[in-house]
């Protein structure tokens, strides 16, 4: 199984490529079932859950094929299925949002529950009292659940909370519904946005994303379109805070810092010097950091909780303690042990982590307990003294392309085994 070495102790100096949105492409990717035609999607990433999405469309008859390095060509026109297998559902947990989109064409679906990154419960009550409200019947006997519905409606809906994969999955249902439904408590995130220009690329009437209501009018014949995916904020975000942990100076080009303002107040807070303009957003790191105020996760446009691991690593050489509180996933802490092994001062207490900073870290055999965190695994590796092994990195091929690539760009000594 590959791993990846990593050689601490070097301050980064060069410049990368930010890849397109892991979290974008994927409701993106359900919503081409929506099309009945060809799709050309461009700044399309090469990731494992890319790959899981496409399994599941060639599952249902359609094709997906590779154009070059990023451009994905996508055709639904000869979808047969509208059962997606549980093999094929354990692989990601996005891929539920399947479940809005086949839906919407076929009338009807099966599905299992999605597997993915055990990050503690997320269940997906709030996707299927959304559907039901549009009219879809559910069964979930059994650990599978058997939709129906011939005929969605749109209505009004209010999220009790703002789930960004119900927000989704009920925008991609309501496409098919009759009528115009309205997202009351809506996710606000930049993907979302995506999401919605994606569709409107594609002739849905869809309007409000990025803010807390969105509105679907439905009913339309929706068509193919080529189109390009957003930047991924949370990859820029681990680059950033590489160079804050390893000290040094990089340019992230095509990411956009208004879509990860809080990340950069803070590592502004903590010492670092961040310029952006419409190409990028470079990054310069040359004292040791200082703690910064608490960092509380929470929905977008809050601090992304798939940052509060990368960010914890930056800090672990900070001057000072700063203290992190994580209100959206219960078992987000499962890398502060890894950490812990490289010689990080990290005590963990409920929902709430103080990490103290130390002055050496050192080299150890660690191994990835999630997708995040084993991207906050080789942040604090090149900050380490001699050398990382990190293993069971197929938790990061889930949502990075290359990250030893990329890294290595950025003056990085990584190499995948």
């Amino acid at each position: 199984m590959s791993q990846l070495r990593i050689r601490g102790g070097s301050r980064l100096q060069g410049e990368a490529d930010i890849q397109g949105a892991k979290n974008s492409i994927l409701p993106i990717l359900a919503a081409t079932l929506l099309t009945a035609d060809q799709v050309e999607l461009r700044g399309c990433p090469r990731l494992r859950d890319v790959d899981a999405s496409i399994h599941i469309l060639r599952d249902l008859g359609c094709r997906a094929r590779w154009e070059g390095e990023n451009t994905l060509l996508v055709d639904t026109r000869a979808l047969d299925g509208c059962a997606v297998s549980e093999r094929l559902m354990r692989e990601m947990r996005s891929s539920a949002i399947f479940l809005g989109a086949i839906l919407a064409r076929c009338g009807q679906a099966e599905l299992s529950y999605p597997g993915g990154c055990e990050l503690g419960p997320r269940p997906i009550d709030l996707h299927l009292s959304g559907l039901r409200d549009l009219g879809a019947e559910i069964d979930d006997a059994g650990g599978v659940l058997h939709c129906k519905a011939p005929r969605l409606k749109g209505r009004e809906i209010v999220l009790s909370l703002p789930s960004v994969g119900a927000t989704e999955n009920l925008m991609l249902a309501a496409c098919g519904a009759s009528g115009v439904t309205t997202i009351t408590g809506a996710a606000q995130e930049p993907e979302i946005v995506d999401l919605q220009n994606f569709l409107s690329a594609c002739g849905a009437r869809v309007s409000g994303a990025g803010s807390s209501t969105v509105s679907v009018e439905g009913g339309r014949p929706l068509h193919g379109c080529t189109y390009t995916v957003m930047p991924d904020r949370i990859a820029a975000a681990t680059y950033l805070c590489a160079a804050a942990s390893a000290g040094g100076e990089i340019f992230l080009r095509g990411a956009r810092e208004e879509h990860l303002s809080t990340v950069t107040a803070v590592l502004r807070e903590a010492g670092c010097s961040i310029l952006s303009d419409a190409a990028g957003i470079a990054c310069a790191s040359r004292d040791r950091l200082s703690a910064v105020r608490p960092v509380r996760t929470a929905p977008y446009p809050g601090f992304p909780t798939d940052a509060q691991a990368i960010l914890m690593a930056a800090l672990l050489k900070s001057r000072g303690a700063t203290v992190f509180e994580e209100n959206m996933f219960s078992s987000r802490y499962r890398h502060v042990d890894e950490l812990s092994r490289m010689g990080a001062d990290i005590r963990v207490s409920g929902r709430a982590a103080v990490v103290t900073g130390t002055e050496r870290l050192h080299g150890a055999p660690v191994r990835c307990t999630d997708l995040r965190g084993g991207a906050a695994l080789c942040v604090a590796a090149l900050a380490a003294e001699g050398e990382t092994t990190v293993r069971e990195i197929g938790h990061i091929d889930r949502g990075y392309e290359d990250i030893a690539r990329d890294l290595r760009r950025l003056g990085a000594d990584i190499v995948r085994l």
